[in-house]
């Protein structure tokens, strides 16, 4: 028996999402300021709203990156400075028979760069370089180790170089404060604190990020990339607009989170809570409240789960298939565990395409997610 949660699509679809694949990114995205736990930020919204200028800005940003990724069979992705007309550049054939030969893959660092292979990067500042970052991904269920291999900056000078357990765009991070185990400022390491005494650092899920200034023209370092298997993932982002996941929390006091950065449409097929069946759409004064397990659909423009809106509660464990359409640039399904139980869901998405959201528009909930236009 299906469990059908909506036949119409909960946010308002982004049409640019389909039509700004080739669009640079623009640097202002990558503004670190005095305070890098508020890279690029101008603005916070609550939970359910965002600033639209900002909103649309980052996104373009991001959906431009996995819009690319898909296009591929490959794992690997860089983006080219925000100068050059291709933001884009996909695994070459060459690189493929290195990677599969067993030998380390190396290159140089761009200014904005996002990697997801293993190897060894270096950058090297041809210039005063003041607002750069390096996006790292890797499968759901990868965990990614930075090591330092040489550094050379002036940190006296103004000069740093951090890494972010996480991802964090304009203010908003994934995972979300909520989510994570550790506090925002320890998810911080920087470089000109520590030192030689944390040169490794290994993120708690599949995302992490080097964000850096470096004011002197040759100076620089080089960085050594793995990834660790995760038993568990909890918290990830996912590097395609289509797949399959089983979500498992074994008797742990935590919350996970899946997101997906596209309009998808998401299907759920197992849900195991340790309770009996139902099933319960988001109501303002009901939903799953004094349930301890329970799963969340969440929609919204940004990166940060805590800031989306809620769109369906899912409280009981069931067997059979339960579907929704999410119109919103971004889709969050949230796993609330108690610790009392081993919780799973498994669940598989693919992307909306622009016919499906345009065929039920007046069921969009225009309010929660905002046109791009």
């Amino acid at each position: 028996m299906g469990y059908p949660i909506s036949t119409g699509t909960k946010c308002l679809p982004s049409q640019q999402l389909y039509k700004k694949s080739r669009s640079k990114i623009p640097q202002q995205l990558l503004h670190t300021g005095t305070d890098p736990g508020k890279l690029g930020h101008s603005g916070t919204a609550g939970r359910g709203g965002v600033s639209m200028p900002s909103a649309f800005q980052f996104q373009c940003h991001l959906v431009l990156i996995f819009l690319a990724a898909s296009k591929g069979e490959t794992r690997y992705l860089e983006v080219r400075d925000a100068g050059e007309d291709d933001p884009f550049l996909l695994l070459s054939e060459d690189l493929k028979r290195e990677l599969s030969a067993g030998q380390i893959y190396r290159r140089s660092l761009r200014c904005i760069d996002m990697l997801s292979t293993e190897g060894q990067f270096t950058f090297t500042a041809d210039q005063p370089q003041l607002h750069c970052a390096t996006f790292f991904i890797g499968e759901p269920e990868e965990l990614i180790t930075i090591h330092y291999d040489f550094v050379n900056i002036d940190c006296r000078g103004g000069d740093f170089l951090k890494v972010f357990d996480g991802w964090i765009l304009k203010g908003e991070k994934f995972p979300s404060s909520l989510d994570h185990p550790l506090t925002t400022s320890q998810r911080y390491v920087d470089f000109c604190e520590s030192g030689d005494v944390q040169r490794s650092i290994r993120s708690s899920q599949n995302v992490a990020m080097i964000f850096f200034r470096i004011q002197q023209a040759g100076n620089g370092f080089t960085v050594t990339v793995k990834k660790n298997s995760n038993l568990f993932p909890c918290n990830v982002i996912s590097q395609t607009p289509s797949g399959r996941f089983t979500m498992v929390i074994p008797h742990q006091h935590r919350n996970c989170s899946f997101s997906i950065i596209y309009p998808v449409v998401i299907k759920i097929s197992d849900l195991i809570l340790g309770h009996l069946n139902g099933l319960f759409l988001k109501k303002p004064s009901a939903g799953c409240a004094g349930v301890g397990d329970f799963v969340e659909l969440l929609g919204g423009a940004g990166l940060d789960p805590s800031k989306m809106f809620p769109l369906a509660d899912l409280c009981h464990s069931f067997h059979g298939s339960a579907q929704m359409k999410i119109g919103c640039d971004n889709t969050v399904l949230r796993m609330v565990s108690s610790g009392k139980h081993i919780n799973r869901v498994t669940f598989e998405y693919h992307q909306l395409d622009l016919q499906e959201t345009e065929t039920r528009k007046e069921n969009s909930i225009e309010e929660f997610c905002f046109p791009s236009i």
